[in-house]
Order: structure tokens, then sequence, then C-alpha cells
């Protein structure tokens, strides 16, 4: 056995003790960052996974191909169908106004409420109670309609909803 405590050239083997033990921990290092790296690849899934997946029996699954199933604006999936004919209400708002009950009840026919619009603003276009655009009355026929001037986007929908 050589002497850790003699110089190189002392020793019987003529091996430098720091040397080796330099050595050693670079190997030592390099095993603990080798183990990592498969620790990590396995955690992945990656070719090192999927080697020892099917040593043990495992077999690989089958992918489909991805395809692109979209329908044109004028192509309605079945599932869509089925929701086009629900009954939706739809309201024009004019304006609002809160007032006490005592006003309330004092009011009788003709009786001005006033309301929060100027003359001449856009209306409200309500679905269900939600903000869907804007819009100004317009005579169709004998009766009122509303001709659209802004559609509020679908994010701001969503926004408002939240």
């Amino acid at each position: 056995m050589a002497d850790e405590n003699l110089p190189p050239e002392d020793n019987e083997e003529g091996i430098d003790a720091d040397q080796l033990a330099n050595e050693v921990a670079a190997e030592s290092s390099d095993d603990g960052l080798a183990d990592e790296w498969a620790a990590a690849m396995s955690e992945s899934g990656d070719d090192v996974a999927s080697d020892d997946a099917e040593e043990e029996g495992a077999a690989r699954a089958p992918l489909e191909e991805l395809m692109d199933e979209s329908k044109g604006p004028g192509q309605s999936s079945p599932d869509l169908d089925v929701i086009l004919d629900i009954p939706v209400s739809i309201a024009m708002e004019v304006g609002r106004t809160d007032i006490p009950i005592r006003n309330l009840l004092q009011l009788n026919q003709g009786s001005v409420i006033e309301l929060d619009r100027l003359a001449g603003e856009p209306l409200d276009v309500l679905v269900n109670g939600t903000l869907i655009a804007h819009g100004e009355v317009v005579m169709v026929n004998e009766k009122f309609g509303i001709r659209l001037t802004d559609v509020v986007s679908q994010q701001e929908r969503i926004t408002r909803l939240r």
C-alpha cells in the first residue's frame, strides 16, 4: 500500500495522491451530473424513458394525424344546429333613471320621467340583459326598428361579464 504522506517520488507506485484525489472527485461529480441528466430525461419523457418503457413491454400508442375540421361561415356542425333554435330576449333600452319609491307611487298619466341619456344618443341593444350593440331608431313599414351603429366586440362582452 502507498503511503499518502510521502512525496510523489517516494510513493511506491509513483502516483501523486492529490492528483488521484482530484481525479476521483471529478469522476464522482461527472457521475452525479450524468445521474441528474438521466433523471431529467426520464421526467421529460425523452428517448431514454421511452427505451425503458419498450423494455417493460409497454407499446407506443398510435397517434392520429390532426385534421382541420373547421367549417366555413355558411356551414354549421350538428352541435351548433341544436342551439340555433333557442329563443333569446332582445330589448332596446332608451335610458335609465333611479327614483325613490315615493316618486314612483306619485306617477300618473302624463308624468314625465327624466332619463340619463340625451335626445339623439344611440339606444342600447340588450340580449338576455347583456349589452351587445348600440343603434338608432328607424321606421320600417310603419313600425319602429333599430339600425345597429356599433356592435360590442366579443372580448368586451366577456370582460363585462366578469
